[in-house]
C-alpha cells in the first residue's frame, strides 16, 4: 500500500511542470525587477555600466533557462524522474549559486567575472566557474534524456536536439573568456599577481564603450555576443517548430511534417552558422556593429545558403501538394462521371 501511495504521489509531481526549475524561474522575473529598480535608483557604476545591469541579465536569461527546460520536461514521456533529479540539480549546484556571487558582488559594487582581486573575489569566482562547469553537464545530460524521447511532432523531435547542442555550443563559448590575455599571459610569465585573469574583450581591455542594455563592446571584438547567441538556441530552435506547426494551419506548404522538420534542420543550420560567425568576428576584435568586408561577405553568404535551403525545400513542398490535389481532383472527376456512364 505504501509503494503504491509513493507511486501516485511520483506522478502527480511528475505530470506536471518541474517544480525546482518553475519556481526558479519565477524567482529570476522577480530578481529581474529588483535589479531593473537597482539601475533606476543605483547611481554606481562599474567599468561605466551600471553595477546591476549583470545580475538584471543573468537573472532574465536563467530565467528562460529555467522555464524551457522545464516545459521540455513536462513533454517527456520516458525518464521523467531521471530528468527532475537533474533539473533540480542544475537549480541548486548551477543557477543558484552562479546568480547569487553574480549579485553578490554586484551589491559590493566589484566584479563578479575574472575577479582576484582579494581572497573572497577569488573564492566568489571560483564558485560561479564550478557552478558552470555543473551546469554544462546537467544541461549535457538532460538533452541526453530528452533527446530519446518519443515525440509525435517530428520537427519538434529535431528542434530539441539540434537546439540543446547549439546551446551548450554556446555556453561554451565562455570557457574562451576564462583564458588570460596576452598582457595577462606575459604579466603572470614574469610572476606578477594579477587581480584580473580573463577578458569577454578581444582586441581591447574590458571596459570600453558598449551598446546600450547588452553592454556588449563597440570598439573591440567581444566574445559574449556569441555566448548568448548560441546559449539561446535553446528556445530559439523549438519557437521555430511550434512557429511552423501554427503557420501550417493557414499555409498547406507547410502541412507535411516532411517539410516542417526540412525547415527545422535549416533553420538550425544557420543559427549555429550565425553563431559562429559572431565567435570567428569577435576572435578576430571586431565588434558586432562594425563587422570588415570579410565578415559582411560570410554573412551575406551564409544568409544567402539559408534562404536557398527554405526556397527548395518550399518548393519541393508546393509541388507535393500541388501534385496531390490534381490526384484528388481526378479522382473526385471519375467518382462523379461513373453514375451517367452506368445509366
Amino acid at each position: 500500500m505504501g509503494a503504491l501511495l509513493q507511486r501516485r504521489e511520483l506522478r502527480k509531481v511528475t505530470s506536471s511542470w518541474h517544480g525546482p526549475l518553475t519556481y526558479c524561474a519565477a524567482a529570476m522575473a522577480v530578481l529581474a525587477l529588483v535589479c531593473g529598480l537597482g539601475l533606476v535608483v543605483d547611481g554606481r557604476t562599474l567599468m561605466g555600466q551600471s553595477v546591476w545591469l549583470k545580475p538584471f541579465k543573468f537573472a532574465v536569461s536563467f530565467g528562460m533557462y529555467a522555464i524551457t527546460l522545464a516545459w521540455m520536461i513536462d513533454q517527456a514521456g520516458r525518464w521523467r524522474r531521471t530528468l527532475w533529479w537533474l533539473g533540480t540539480v542544475a537549480v541548486a549546484g548551477f543557477v543558484t549559486p552562479e546568480i547569487a556571487a553574480i549579485t553578490f558582488q554586484a551589491a559590493r559594487g566589484v566584479p563578479s567575472h575574472f575577479n582576484f582581486s582579494t581572497g573572497l573575489d577569488t573564492t566568489v569566482f571560483m564558485i560561479m566557474g564550478g557552478a558552470a562547469y555543473l551546469g554544462w553537464l546537467m544541461t549535457f545530460a538532460m538533452g541526453i534524456f530528452l533527446v530519446v524521447q518519443r515525440r509525435v511532432d517530428r520537427a519538434m523531435a529535431w528542434a530539441v536536439p539540434l537546439g540543446l547542442v547549439i546551446s551548450l555550443a554556446g555556453m561554451s563559448v565562455g570557457y574562451l573568456m576564462t583564458s588570460p590575455t596576452p598582457d595577462q599571459a606575459a604579466g603572470l610569465a614574469r610572476g606578477l599577481s594579477l587581480t584580473t585573469i580573463g577578458a569577454h574583450s578581444v582586441g581591447a581591455p574590458d571596459g570600453g564603450a558598449g551598446m546600450a542594455l547588452t553592454g556588449w563592446e563597440t570598439d573591440s571584438g567581444d566574445l559574449r555576443v556569441a555566448h548568448f547567441v548560441g546559449l539561446h538556441a535553446l528556445q530559439v530552435i523549438p519557437l521555430v517548430a511550434i512557429g511552423l506547426r501554427l503557420l501550417a494551419r493557414r499555409f498547406s506548404v507547410l502541412s507535411g511534417a516532411a517539410t516542417r522538420t526540412a525547415l527545422v534542420v535549416v533553420a538550425a543550420f544557420g543559427y549555429a552558422g550565425l553563431t559562429g560567425l559572431v565567435l570567428w568576428q569577435a576572435r578576430r576584435g571586431q565588434a558586432l556593429l562594425a563587422p570588415d568586408a570579410l565578415t559582411l561577405q560570410a554573412a551575406l553568404g551564409l544568409g544567402g545558403l539559408v534562404a536557398a535551403c527554405a526556397v527548395l525545400v518550399l518548393a519541393v513542398s508546393a509541388r507535393r501538394v500541388s501534385a496531390r490535389a490534381a490526384s484528388a481532383g481526378r479522382v473526385s472527376g471519375a467518382g462523379a462521371a461513373t453514375p451517367s456512364s452506368v445509366a
